[in-house]
C-alpha cells in the first residue's frame, strides 16, 4: 500500500489500520464502494478523521488499501491452495481456488463490491488484480505440477475475469448467490482452460 501517508512499524500502529482496513470493508459491504467516505470510516472504527487521514490521504486511497489486502489475501490462498493440491491436474487445482472465491463473495465484508480492485477504474497502470492473482496461481501450478503451460498467467487472468463477471452477476443482491450463476461461472472457466490447453491439464 505504497500510497499510505504512514507506514505502520510499530504493532498498535498496524492494528489502528487494519481496524480502520475493516471498518471500510464493512461499510463498503452494507453501501457500496461509491459512497464511501472517510468520515464513515472513522465513525464506523470509532476514530477520529485525523486518525484516518494519518494514514490514508483521500477515500480513493482507502479503497486501493481495501482491495490491495483483498489481493494479497486472495494471492497467498490461491497459492496455498494449488500448492497443497492433492488433485492429479493442475486443472481441478485450479477449479479448487474458485471455492475460495465463491466464499468471499459470501463471508467477506466488502469483498462482492470491490472484488480485485479492477472495478475502481481510477487510472492506476499495471496489472490489473486479476492479472495478479493468475499470476500467483501460474506460478503455484509451476511449482506444484513441474508444468509450465504457454501463456499460462494470460489465460488464468482470462479464465477468472470470465468467472467473476458471472459471480458479480450471481452476488448481485447479497447473500448466498444465484447457484445457477455461480455453477456457470465454474463451468465457463474450466471450458475456457480446457478449449486452451484440453482437459489432461
Amino acid at each position: 500500500m505504497a500510497l499510505l501517508r504512514n507506514e505502520p512499524v510499530q504493532a498498535r500502529s498496524a492494528a489502528r489500520l487494519a481496524t480502520l482496513l475493516d471498518s471500510a470493508a464493512a461499510v463498503i459491504g452494507e453501501i457500496g464502494y461509491e459512497r464511501l467516505t472517510t468520515a464513515m470510516v472513522a465513525e464506523r472504527a470509532g476514530a477520529s478523521i485525523g486518525t484516518v487521514y494519518r494514514y490514508f490521504p483521500d477515500r480513493i486511497v482507502v479503497l486501493q488499501g481495501v482491495s490491495a489486502r483483498f489481493l494479497q489475501e486472495f494471492s497467498e490462498s490461491t497459492s496455498r491452495v494449488i500448492q497443497q493440491s492433492k488433485e492429479a491436474s493442475w486443472l481441478d487445482a485450479v477449479d479448487s481456488c474458485l471455492d475460495d472465491i465463491v466464499a468471499a463473495f459470501r463471508r467477506q465484508p466488502g469483498f462482492r463490491s470491490l472484488r480485485f480492485g479492477d472495478v475502481l477504474d481510477i487510472g492506476t497502470d499495471g496489472e490489473s488484480g486479476t492479472g495478479t492473482i493468475a499470476a500467483s496461481m501460474a506460478g503455484a501450478v509451476a511449482e506444484r505440477y513441474s508444468v509450465t503451460p504457454p501463456d499460462l498467467a494470460f489465460h488464468l487472468e482470462v479464465a477468472l475475469s470470465l468467472a467473476d463477471a458471472l459471480l458479480a452477476r450471481a452476488f448481485r443482491k447479497g447473500g448466498k448467490g444465484d447457484d445457477r450463476f455461480i455453477a456457470k461461472a465454474r463451468s465457463v472457466a474450466r471450458d475456457y482452460l480446457v478449449g486452451v490447453y484440453g482437459d489432461e491439464g
